[in-house]
């Protein structure tokens, strides 16, 4: 079967690749359009493999949110570049109905997406078309009856869910907006792990045992460093980042509402970057060339 453009260009828009790539693919196969899709997507199965070593700490976070429930998803790429690619970002988009119904990630990548491809087999796919490792990182979920869930993205790399009993929409956007901003470590100071809370009075007694004062006063210091330090990193004890003259606590009790919980994603964190010298990389090629 000839190769003409009209069948090029059908594969290209059936598969979203670039047009030598399809064209390269019906040639080895003599034009059959299906033999050359099936061999791309091994193809785009071998390549993902390859590129999945690689390290992707850039990417995008998504949210999505119902009367039952509130979603987090990570999605990893390479670059800040393919990060604010479209077909990347409408991928990402295109999971966030999904994550309600997923418990792990590997339970989202099993279901299905547009044309009866599953979230894997659009991964790879697009792993193919836009040429690095993509990786669905993590997912989270907040559930139950009778509660109030907000969300907040901000700018597609920082994302919050929280979960409230009794309040508002409205309250609970704002929650997860202070949420996206001050991240604090838990809700309240009962959540906060002995152990941290050991660690900082003992650095408190160290600096306070310097000043040379009587031993009553450095107690009296050390405790309230330690009231000062709980208020920092409980979501209770912070100023409200759009009324610093109120704590998210007081916001709360004004509505009679309590923090069931929350989950903050932040793009890549906790992943180690590949620093690299772009000087150096570039006399490298040229001094090679």
């Amino acid at each position: 079967m000839a190769v003409t453009a009209s069948l090029v260009k059908e594969m290209r828009e059936r598969t979203g690749l670039g047009m030598m790539e399809c064209k390269k693919a019906l040639v080895e196969v003599g034009g059959d359009i299906d033999a050359a899709i099936e061999a791309m997507r091994k193809s785009g199965q071998a390549k993902a493999d390859k590129k999945a070593g690689r390290i992707a700490a850039e990417g995008r976070i998504v949210a999505h949110q119902s009367s039952q429930g509130a979603s987090l998803i990570e999605v990893n790429c390479e670059t800040d570049f393919v990060g604010k690619d479209e077909s990347f970002i409408a991928f990402c988009n295109s999971l966030a109905p999904l994550a309600g119904e997923s418990d792990s990630v590997e339970t989202l990548l099993a279901q299905a997406l547009a044309e009866g491809k599953t979230v894997e087999e659009t991964r790879q796919q697009l792993i193919l078309t836009i040429g690095e490792n993509i990786q669905i990182r993590r997912i989270a979920n907040l559930t139950g009856d009778d509660a109030v869930y907000g969300s907040y993205l901000h700018g597609g790399t920082i994302g919050v869910i929280v979960k409230l009993d009794k309040g508002d929409d409205e309250l609970a956007k704002d929650i997860a907006m202070h949420v996206a901003a001050a991240n604090p470590l838990c809700v309240s100071e009962s959540e906060v792990p002995d152990e941290t809370l050991a660690k900082e009075r003992e650095i408190y007694s160290a600096q306070a045992a310097e000043s040379g004062k009587p031993e009553a006063i450095q107690e009296k210091m050390v405790d309230g460093r330690v009231r000062k330090y709980l208020a920092e990193i409980t979501l209770n004890g912070q100023a409200f980042v759009k009324d610093p003259d109120i704590t998210v606590g007081k916001l709360l009790a004004k509505s009679g509402a309590t923090v069931l919980g929350f989950i903050r994603y932040q793009v890549g964190e906790g992943i180690e970057k590949k620093s690299e010298d772009f000087v150096a990389e570039v006399m490298k090629q040229a001094k090679g060339s």
